[in-house]
């Protein structure tokens, strides 16, 4: 890491942030950690899904800014597999200790 702190790899933003998301409803069994990797990838994000023993799925997603309120305003759209009732989330900067995005 370096010597230009905050550098955009793809130019689409300055500074990197991280998601730490919590998804509440149906969401395991549906779908919903595959959909949700494909979207993050979509999206450029590196991060990991996992399913939770409550029956809520743990969503954690770094990238540029935009690129992560894009995946919270997806993981909240309704577009999502199974019936989403709540998110509650939170964003902090990135960490940087995500290589890829996977779904456990």
């Amino acid at each position: 890491m370096g010597r230009h702190a905050g550098a955009p790899k793809d130019g689409s933003a300055q500074d990197a942030v991280r998601l730490d998301a919590r998804v509440f409803g149906v969401v395991q069994g549906v779908g919903f950690r595959y959909w949700t990797m494909a979207k993050a990838e979509e999206l450029g994000l590196s991060g990991e899904v996992t399913n939770l023993d409550d029956g809520s799925v743990s969503v954690l997603a770094e990238g540029p800014e935009p690129k992560v309120r894009q995946l919270l305003e997806w993981l909240n759209s309704g577009s999502t597999p199974g019936r989403v009732e709540r998110v509650d989330a939170a964003t902090s900067p990135a960490g940087g200790h995500f290589r890829g995005f996977r779904a456990y």
